[in-house]
């Protein structure tokens, strides 16, 4: 039985997921949390993981640690994204099974599915068909750590949760433009463009691609939310139901930022997958829906931009 007094381990706290997780617990009103950074504790390393479990008496366990990037960072570091990944949630699942804590919550990525599952994407797609060949390396750990909590969940009866998010904005995300993700990069892009007298800005692909996007602070509501619950499914998708092209969210973040040059689109540079908008029917129709739209959560990610600019280009597990 979870109460406000029970102890709860956020990995990855300092993260832009992890940290919201966080703050959504202190305002619901949880007083037990911990957290330990990447300094304190390497992920990576099992022997320090099984003693940090033993040293404490945690009751739950939420995984918002991974290493993390956009499509240039995937293709680049393909060995890290795989086994770095793979090391960080296997010391998370194996050692919570072997020190007895029966809610888990895993989270992964909409990047999971097949490059041309059925749209919108559903949790039955999984494993259905090839992935998308510039994150499949990263897609592959986080199935690893989906399926190790089914397999849990299955044989031992504990509740072990995976929670599919699409991609996430917000305070605390990482705006360096080798590793981060497509909106947070055009935050920068634009940013600084503008203060170099609007000077045009480039940007990768075609425009065509669709995306789905969802303000941070909504997941972590989420992750409360199949916290506090007995949800009666391994696998959800956790997402807005809706998208737009890559086109349009840059002239969405443009208008907000205020730049008033051109945008240059480099076709040479790959698109990845066509579209990816995520089923959210299951978590929905189990009393989970987003509140933060598209526009309102720019501007909020934005201000968080401008108030710590010299902070923000790090990578944070």
């Amino acid at each position: 039985m979870i109460t406000k007094q029970s102890k709860i381990y956020i990995a990855g706290h300092k993260g832009m997921v992890g940290s919201a997780v966080w703050r959504c617990l202190e305002s619901s009103g949880y007083t037990n949390l911990i957290g330990c950074s990447s300094k304190e504790l390497d992920l990576r390393n099992q022997a320090a993981v099984v003693d940090f479990f033993k040293s404490e008496t945690i009751e739950v366990v939420i995984d918002a640690a991974a290493r993390v990037g956009g499509i240039l960072a995937n293709n680049n570091y393909p060995y890290p994204f795989l086994m770095e990944n793979l090391q960080i949630q296997n010391n998370l699942i194996d050692t919570s099974l072997n020190t007895g804590i029966e809610k888990f919550i895993f989270l992964g990525s909409s990047c999971i599915y097949p490059k041309l599952a059925g749209q919108p994407l559903k949790e039955e797609s999984l494993l259905t068909g090839d992935l998308e060949p510039t994150n499949e390396w990263y897609a592959i750990a986080k199935i690893a750590g989906v399926k190790a909590c089914e397999a849990i969940r299955k044989q031992y009866g504990k509740d072990y949760v995976s929670l599919m998010p699409t991609n996430l904005y917000g305070s605390y995300d990482n705006f360096d433009l080798e590793t981060s993700h497509v909106l947070p990069a055009m935050i920068r892009k634009f940013h600084e463009a503008k203060l170099n007298s609007h000077a045009a800005v480039q940007l990768w692909g075609s425009g065509t691609p669709m995306r789905e996007f969802l303000y941070v602070d909504d997941m972590a509501k989420a992750v409360v939310f199949a916290m506090e619950q007995e949800l009666p499914e391994h696998l959800y998708n956790v997402g807005t139901g809706k998208d737009i092209t890559i086109k349009e969210l840059a002239e969405i973040v443009q208008g907000i930022v205020g730049h008033k040059g051109t945008i240059h689109w480099d076709r040479s540079k790959p698109d990845g997958t066509p579209r990816k908008l995520m089923d959210v029917s299951k978590l929905k129709a189990m009393g989970w829906q987003y509140q933060t739209e598209l526009k309102k959560g720019i501007k909020q990610t934005y201000q968080w931009f401008l108030e710590h600019q010299n902070t923000s280009n790090e990578i944070k597990l």
